[in-house]
């Protein structure tokens, strides 16, 4: 039976209340583990729609758990609504215009995000509700991807360990399933402590700890020539020492990013950048603590959720742009390089048709190649067979974490692209519910896939999510 038609009917009957949603969000971007007042959106919404709320997931305040449904498989949504530093924009121009000098924006997208997944899991509730199918639908409202690894910590905590099938979708220019590719992640502080001295009188006496920084930032680029080419290093300075030039530096810190294709390949890297480290330390004869702030997993796929969900946005179709829609992708696109909207050709192996906004499915058989970031939903596909799908939100060409995606947050076609991807999970979600013999042949391939290196949580042991990394 193709329960589709009705679940998109659903969908279009909520998708008002949810596109408000997802603006209030936009309206209050809160960066990672800090978002209090977006949380508390969603939880409102999650009990106005009847779900059954568990709060602070994993001791974290910002994350929470809505289900709905009794008995049968479990399906997840994730969603997410955290922000980023320093891309506040005014929605709906095409110039850099910040809102707030410094302030935050939703440069990825996640007001979207978030709202997308709610909307899917509600529609699914709902055809729970009126067909009397068995089954559970959770959503996972998860904070922190932008680094704090929030969904590690709840994989940890075992937030997922009796979900089927968890689905997931993210802004981007083009209408596909996600690859299932991902950076494993590391995110480590680097402290240093030495002894001030009068810089000028009393040199002699002086150990630098921003020397001692300095000095890892030349042993980590000197590096780079030996790791490999698809591996990721980078860092930003948290605390230099002070303002004062005649004062030797007592105190100096450091954040790096440490990324690898798999995750054995990033603890390798990771050891090498600790002991770069502690030859800085040695060179400047200070002392040196190494600090794990989060770490996630790389993506594990799966091709039998990856190949339903293809079905599924080809028969759906991708979201229906108007002229008006164009007319503001062309205005964005006039803020980009070149080189930006070629990359993002690129990234699907397909030649520039010219097009403002992708009006096409992605083929399964394109040859890519891809943009690889680091995402904590990494965590959750080692435990549970996970799948993506990626929804048209921008112009074809913006780069993301940058003031364009802010602007175009609230946009028409970013509300037509974030319904449209709601339909496509809400349909992926049934049918991993009500096909016996697909579920099991997602199983199937999750424990062929997992069988000889079997998941380990990145996070060491005794390291709790960094509730206040956005302090600095």
């Amino acid at each position: 039976m193709d329960n589709r038609n009705s679940l998109w009917r659903e969908v279009d009957s909520l998708r008002e209340r949810f596109i408000a949603l997802s603006d209030r969000v936009w309206g209050m971007p809160e960066v990672c583990y800090t978002e209090e007042r977006s949380c508390a959106e969603h939880v409102a919404e999650l009990t106005a729609q009847g779900f059954r709320v568990t709060r602070n997931v994993a001791d974290i305040p910002t994350a929470v758990i809505g289900e709905a449904g009794e008995g049968g498989p479990v399906i997840g949504f994730m969603g997410e609504y955290d922000a980023l530093p320093g891309l506040s924009q005014q929605a709906g121009a095409a110039s850099h215009i910040p809102i707030e000098p410094n302030g935050h924006g939703h440069g990825c997208g996640h007001n979207l995000l978030g709202s997308a997944a709610l909307l899917a899991a509600t529609a699914v509730k709902n055809w729970l509700s009126a067909t009397g199918t068995p089954g559970r639908v959770r959503y996972y409202g998860c904070p922190a991807e932008e680094g704090g690894a929030a969904k590690a910590f709840m994989v940890r905590a075992g937030a997922f360990k009796d979900a089927d099938v968890a689905i997931s979708w993210h802004p981007h220019n083009f209408w596909e399933v996600t690859p299932p590719l991902s950076l494993a992640n590391t995110r480590a502080d680097f402290v240093f402590t030495g002894r001030a001295a009068h810089a000028a009188a009393h040199p002699h006496l002086g150990r630098s700890a921003l020397d001692a920084v300095e000095l890892m930032s030349v042993g980590v680029n000197y590096m780079r020539e030996h790791m490999p080419s698809d591996a990721r290093v980078h860092y930003a300075l948290l605390d230099t020492g002070g303002i004062a030039p005649n004062v030797v530096q007592a105190h100096a810190r450091v954040r790096y990013s440490i990324r690898a294709i798999d995750l054995p390949g990033m603890l390798e890297l990771v050891e090498r950048v600790r002991k770069i480290a502690e030859g800085a330390a040695l060179m400047t004869e200070t002392k040196m603590e190494m600090r794990i702030i989060s770490a996630v997993s790389n993506i594990l796929g799966n091709a039998p959720l990856e190949n339903l969900m293809q079905g599924v946005l080809e028969d759906l179709g991708p979201p229906h742009f108007d002229d008006a829609d164009r007319t503001y992708a062309e205005a964005i696109r006039k803020t980009l390089s070149a080189q930006d909207i070629a990359t993002a050709w690129a990234a699907i192996g397909q030649p520039d048709s010219g097009a403002a906004l992708a009006d096409f499915t992605v083929p399964a058989t394109a040859v890519r190649k891809p943009m690889i970031g680091s995402t904590d939903i990494g965590d959750v596909s080692w435990v549970v067979p996970t799948v993506q799908a990626h929804a048209p939100t921008v112009a074809i060409g913006t780069a993301f974490h940058t003031w364009q995606v802010v602007a175009q947050g609230k946009s028409p076609a970013a509300h037509k692209a974030m319904v449209q991807v709601a339909k496509a999970m809400a349909a992926a979600g049934v049918a991993a519910l009500t096909d016996p013999e697909l579920l099991a042949a997602v199983k199937a391939d999750h424990a062929a896939r997992t069988k000889a290196t079997p998941y380990v949580c990145p996070i060491p042991a005794g390291v709790d999510p960094p509730l206040t990394m956005s302090r600095g």
